[in-house]
């Protein structure tokens, strides 16, 4: 693939998902629905998915900003739910869709099926995270999501590698299989806990922004790289490095917080939108490998593993649901009671994505001097379900929610539990402030001591004002009103810095410095709105 065809894809990529904001169809539906659409377009470039890129370059920063995201906190207290996903599911799915697509498909090996069954069984991360945000999940759901999706690519993996093992004849054991995913799990855990203190020491030790930003881009490749070199899972030490970095990123300058959320927010909307539309581009690949099997009988096959994956979700998430709870008192004294909805949502939401298709590329394509087993149908199969499941449970699962009448976030809640935070918060400033005041090294003016009280108590404000009444001509808030008020002025000021510099009075360079004081005020009040 030459640099301008690389160019097109992540540019046509990013313009579909820009056009998916304005319509109610999620952007990863409507990037593989490009990609299939244009995958049959006279001139457009044979886009062929390498696993060599996707799992070692593509994979980890994905991986990684979605872990930044998590909450530490949340996932530790859903743990169990989430490593009964992540893990039991995978290997229960690994084993149930291969021995039913066994049982399908006439010509398929059982060690083949196997295989099989490992690639397809890991739910993607990025397309969980991508439709749970979108359609504002319950906070425990979307916690459970998340996390099962962070965790499922390393059982995923590993499971493959044993299956494929098998099917090549090198004779795995139950013994050693277990023996690798024991080892590939602990390892990936280990390493990751060995990297994460010297890489957030080494953050704050830095102190300047750029470079800090160099460091937090590199990080997630490191750890997958240094994983992978002692044939350690590479996903899990990403994991559990970003999850320490996200839990103590308040320890980061604000400068670096600042860049690396903006640097990052870039990096992952690059990459998911040309990876979805990457997906939808395989499919003439894909066909074209068919080779003996028949476009009909394929699509059958097709149909039946997709179904046995549906349904296969279903009949693990059910058990792992109800039956910890029925057969532990401590479970129901930990955990919150279980609404009849939620083993409903995480069931049908389990959209396979790029993960699956970058395995299944990697299935070499003979072994021992012969070839391997079915991989041409392997491959279309995982295609088929990647879609599918893409495609059907994404359609479908916002009209779900609708039936299922899920009860919406309770805004004024959030809202007044925000304000008591700020609150209490300020309260501590006021009393620092105080005592800072009466030190005579911290002499000031008494206008500039008042003005520190005054943005302290304007912050206090702020959040209660918005539990107030609306301006009635405008809806707004007072606070709404406020921060509006607060970017047009700034950019009455901008006007006249940019005037000033058209007019010789002040050069570029201070232009630049006095815009960069404005831009920040406008951020912050920008995300004052967002956060509003």
């Amino acid at each position: 693939m030459d640099v301008l065809s690389l160019v097109a894809l992540v540019a046509v990529s990013a313009v579909i998902a820009g056009a998916a904001r304005l319509t109610p169809v999620p952007a990863p539906l409507l990037l593989v629905a490009a990609g299939l659409a244009a995958s049959y377009v006279p001139g457009v470039p044979d886009y062929t998915l390498d696993p060599h890129v996707v799992l070692p370059l593509v994979l980890p920063p994905l991986l990684h900003t979605a872990a930044l995201d998590s909450s530490y906190l949340d996932l530790r207290a859903n743990i169990r739910p989430v490593a009964l996903l992540s893990v039991g599911y995978v290997l229960f799915a690994t084993l149930a869709v291969g021995w039913l697509a066994h049982l399908m498909v006439p010509d398929l090996p059982l060690t083949a099926a196997l295989v099989l069954g490992a690639v397809i069984a890991p739910p993607d991360a990025v397309a969980a995270t991508a439709i749970a945000r979108r359609l504002g999940l319950p906070g425990r759901i979307t916690t459970i999501l998340q996390g099962e999706s962070l965790v499922n690519d390393a059982t995923a993996i590993t499971a493959y590698k044993v299956a494929l093992a098998a099917a090549v004849g090198e004779g795995v054991s139950w013994a050693g299989g277990i023996g690798e995913f024991a080892l590939a799990a602990l390892g990936g855990i280990g390493v990751g806990l060995v990297l994460m203190v010297p890489i957030h020491w080494l953050r704050r030790w830095l102190r300047e922004p750029l470079l800090q930003n160099t460091l937090s881009l590199l990080i997630p490749f490191v750890a997958y790289a240094a994983a992978e070199r002692v044939h350690a899972s590479g996903v899990l030490a990403v994991v559990v490095v970003a999850l320490y970095l996200g839990h103590r990123s308040w320890q980061v300058d604000f400068a670096t917080r600042l860049q690396e959320e903006a640097v990052w927010k870039m990096v992952a909307f690059v990459l998911e939108t040309s990876v979805f539309a990457l997906i939808g581009l395989q499919l003439p690949h894909v066909v074209r490998e068919l080779g003996t099997y028949g476009t009909g009988e394929a699509a059958l096959y097709a149909a039946g593993v997709f179904a046995a994956v549906v349904v296969v979700r279903f009949v693990w998430v059910f058990p792992a649901t109800y039956l910890p709870r029925a057969l532990s008192r401590r479970v129901r004294e930990r955990e919150p009671a279980v609404d009849r909805t939620a083993p409903v949502i995480v069931g049908w939401a389990g959209m396979r994505g790029v993960v699956s298709l970058a395995i299944a590329f990697s299935i070499p394509v003979s072994t021992a001097g012969e070839a391997f087993p079915a991989r041409n149908l392997v491959l279309f199969l995982t295609f088929t379900t990647v879609i599918g499941t893409l495609v059907v449970q994404g359609l479908t699962l916002p009209p779900l929610l609708r039936a299922l009448k899920l009860p919406g976030r309770d805004t004024q809640a959030e809202t007044l539990a925000e304000a008591q935070a700020q609150s209490e918060a300020s309260r501590a400033a006021e009393e620092r402030l105080e005592q800072l005041l009466t030190d005579e090294h911290n002499a000031l003016p008494q206008p500039l001591a008042d003005r520190l009280r005054t943005v302290l108590e304007r912050r206090r404000n702020a959040v209660w004002e918005r539990l107030g009444a609306a301006n009635p001509v405008t809806g707004e808030s007072a606070d709404d009103t406020y921060r509006r008020l607060a970017r047009e002025m700034i950019e009455a000021e901008r006007e006249v810095f940019v005037r000033l510099r058209d007019e010789r009075r002040i050069d570029d360079e201070m232009m630049r410095t006095l815009l960069r004081r404005l831009d920040l005020e406008e951020a912050a009040a920008y995300r004052e709105a967002a956060d509003g």
